[in-house]
């Protein structure tokens, strides 16, 4: 083998300070990305409020209104920090269902500072007082679809085994709700806990909020009235997409909920557990079974996320 002629020697620091800046470019370049980092490490140290949606549309509004938006990527979730209505905040999509709500949830906790956490996205309605369109945010939410699936002990007669003691609400046959198991720094032994409450405080402040000019009409559709902000009551969330009659008048009247969803209650849990404020808006796009003729989400979606992602914003901006 020919051994390369050696570098003159005035050439050598020149291709050392070459090489040098080719790896701080390199890192620079994944700098925000999960797949360069790799460690765990906290991607910003700007306390944020994190803004969260399931999926695309509920978040189409938001992100035209951020400003400074810087992007990055951990596990392929592509984060956006910036400001909205002044306030530092770090904008993702939690993805639909409950698992990816409470991975992602965990995952923005770690790597970025989050000093409250805001959900905005759209919902079946449960309260039959509830219309397409209205925008609600709950003081609670729980999960509804944690359940026992009992056995048929006589004909329509389902019990629970004698070592579970805790499915003590209503049933739906075969279907008998509990709590989750959850632990938090602030109480480490498990417990188990069915409501997860949203921050008192953030709560207040929604209760404030006014003149959001909520939209009754979009893409050539039109409600028959105009929508209103319902702040308090419960939300109840699952792994189910539902739209069944009967299942959203047994969820009215076991859980008073007004509204279901996919994820909050996930949120809720992650949040409780980790001791950060949380609160989330969520506007009917359907009425879960309960509405005349076909699912009225394709036709209402648009209207609901742009409605939810209002109230959000007016919310950010009376937040101190």
């Amino acid at each position: 083998m020919t051994t390369p002629p050696a570098l003159p020697r005035l050439r050598r620091p020149l291709l050392a300070a070459v090489l040098g800046a080719a790896l701080l470019l390199s890192g620079c370049a994944g700098m925000h990305t999960a797949g360069s980092a790799g460690n765990g490490a906290r991607l910003d140290g700007t306390p944020r409020i994190a803004v969260m949606s399931a999926f695309e549309p509920e978040l189409k509004l938001l992100l035209t209104r951020v400003q400074g938006p810087v992007k990055h990527s951990v596990n392929g979730v592509e984060f956006t920090t910036g400001t909205l209505e002044g306030k530092p905040v770090v904008l993702f999509l939690s993805g639909i269902s409950m698992t990816n709500a409470t991975m992602n949830t965990q995952l923005v906790l770690d790597r970025f500072r989050v000093t409250n956490i805001v959900f905005s996205g759209i919902a079946g309605g449960v309260n039959p007082q509830l219309h397409v369109g209205d925008v609600t945010v709950p003081a609670q939410w729980g999960q509804y679809l944690e359940v026992l699936m009992a056995r048929e002990t006589a004909p329509g007669r389902f019990s629970a085994p004698p070592f579970i003691t805790d499915a003590t609400l209503p049933n739906f046959g075969m279907m008998f709700p509990r709590p989750v198991e959850v632990r938090s720094a602030a109480k480490p032994q498990i417990e188990r806990k069915f409501w997860f409450e949203a921050d008192p405080k953030m709560l207040e402040v929604a209760r404030g909020i006014r003149n959001v000019d909520l939209a009754s009409c979009g893409a050539g559709k039109c409600l028959p009235r105009k929508p209103q902000l319902v702040v308090g009551g419960n939300g109840v969330s699952g792994q189910a997409f539902m739209d069944n009659k009967a299942y959203r008048e047994y969820t009215y009247k076991t859980f008073q909920a007004n509204v279901l969803d996919m994820e909050t209650a996930a949120v809720g849990m992650v949040a409780y557990s980790n001791g950060v404020p949380y609160l989330a808006f969520r506007s009917l796009s359907d009425l879960a079974g309960g509405g005349d003729g076909a699912n009225e989400m394709g036709t209402f979606m648009s209207i609901a996320a742009d409605n939810s992602a209002k109230v959000m914003l007016a919310f950010l901006a009376a937040w101190k």
